[in-house]
């Protein structure tokens, strides 16, 4: 039965079953096998992410788009995490819910995308 409400325990579980989807991911897999030495820390550090994004937890503190510069990410990576992310959202939880977190995950890329790829610089050299 999917979940009916936006709790730490659901978000808990789309964490698990997003991250299980992605390191088996032709695209995805290897830069988190790269990337992640303790998945349980992961899992508890991404928990207190999306409970902070969705909740107001208050859990999460450290810096998103920091710790994506480090890793070998590119933009043609980031419709392949939203694809998994919300099919997992869809298996998960009731409509609703899977939308909400369809949509905060589009927020959090386009931020993170923002961030890492935009160049003021080469926007204005190509007028």
């Amino acid at each position: 039965m999917p979940y009916d409400r936006m709790t730490e325990e659901a978000l808990a579980a789309q964490v698990r079953r997003f991250y299980e989807r992605a390191r088996r991911d032709a695209v995805l897999g290897p830069v988190f096998e790269a990337a992640i030495t303790d998945w349980e820390e992961h899992f508890a550090r991404l928990t207190d992410f999306w409970t902070s994004v969705l909740l107001a937890s208050g859990r999460y503190r450290g810096n998103p788009l920091a710790q994506h510069m480090r890793h070998p990410i590119g933009p043609g990576m980031f419709p392949r995490w939203l694809a998994l992310w919300g099919e997992t959202a869809d298996e998960l939880f009731v409509p609703e819910l899977a939308a909400i977190l369809r949509q905060r995950a589009e927020l959090i890329a386009r931020s993170l995308q923002a961030g890492m790829f935009f160049r003021p610089e080469e926007a204005l050299a190509r007028r």
